[in-house]
């Protein structure tokens, strides 16, 4: 929960051990320094040994355009992401990445897998706000539409420890990811909607649909989850992937579909 001020602290002070929103994991709370900046998502493949990065994307985590509102597991993304500039590319990997598998198996605690560094970039300096031991959702989805390399292969040589001498290839085009969500979400939410227009999407160039929180009932496709549907769509230039993307999406219903409209943005800005 990012707190801007004081009340806003003692809001989801209240939310967490008072109120018990998010039941017995609100029995502690970590209170963390507060960054500025923008959040970027570095991924990367590791057998414990070698670290092969990912391509750079960025994540938009609050529910509403402009980055407001409380935080979601994530509404949309895109790749690449242009504050990852070749320097900090390279820095994240000779300071973080590196340095934290080698740290790992020094304490006897080899890692093999996906190791995701969400970090934050101010002024051309770099702070690491979290670890994850999977892919990001929904950073993997542009990530994925642009990976040209076959994946099977690169996650067999993750397990068996072969990754020395993998190369990754990748598209040049950037892709974008819109998240389509059932309204309400991240809070209450109703599930069992009827969603139209996914077919149509298939006779669309570069556009994919990844499904997240869906069902059939019957023959019919329906809303299961809070995130609902990634709508992911690759073009010539960041512009053109979010066109693409929202055209794609304006052809996809549900009741109360819920969308941010800004995905992208922040990378036009570069």
């Amino acid at each position: 929960i990012i707190s801007k001020n004081i009340v806003d602290a003692h809001t989801a002070i209240d939310r967490i051990m008072v109120n018990k929103e998010f039941g017995d994991a609100g029995d502690k709370v970590i209170i963390e320094q507060f960054l500025t900046g923008e959040e970027a998502s570095f991924l990367a493949f590791t057998d414990g040994e070698e670290v092969i990065p990912m391509a750079s994307s960025q994540d938009h985590k609050p529910i509403y355009n402009y980055d407001e509102g409380p935080n979601t597991g994530g509404m949309g993304a895109y790749s690449p992401a242009p504050v990852v500039t070749d320097e900090l590319f390279d820095r994240i990997m000779t300071e973080v990445m590196i340095p934290t598998v080698k740290g790992m198996k020094a304490e006897g605690t080899r890692y093999t897998g996906v190791l995701y560094a969400g970090v934050m970039i101010k002024d051309g300096e770099l702070k690491v706000l979290e670890f994850n031991a999977r892919f990001g959702d929904p950073e993997a989805q542009p990530l994925f539409h642009r990976l040209k390399s076959d994946l099977s292969p690169v996650l067999l040589a993750t397990i068996n420890g072969t990754l020395k001498g993998v190369t990754l290839e990748w598209d040049e085009r950037p892709s974008v990811c819109v998240v389509m969500a059932s309204g309400g979400y991240p809070g209450k939410y109703q599930i069992g909607k009827e969603i139209f227009g996914v077919d149509t999407i298939h006779e669309m160039k570069d556009v994919v649909v990844f499904h997240a929180g869906t069902t059939y009932i019957g023959r019919h496709l329906n809303a299961n989850g809070g995130r609902v549907l990634g709508v992911t769509a690759m073009g010539t230039d960041l512009q053109d992937a979010k066109d693409r993307a929202y055209k794609a999406v304006d052809k996809i219903d549900f009741h109360q579909a819920h969308y941010r409209t800004d995905i992208g943005d922040k990378g036009l800005k570069y």
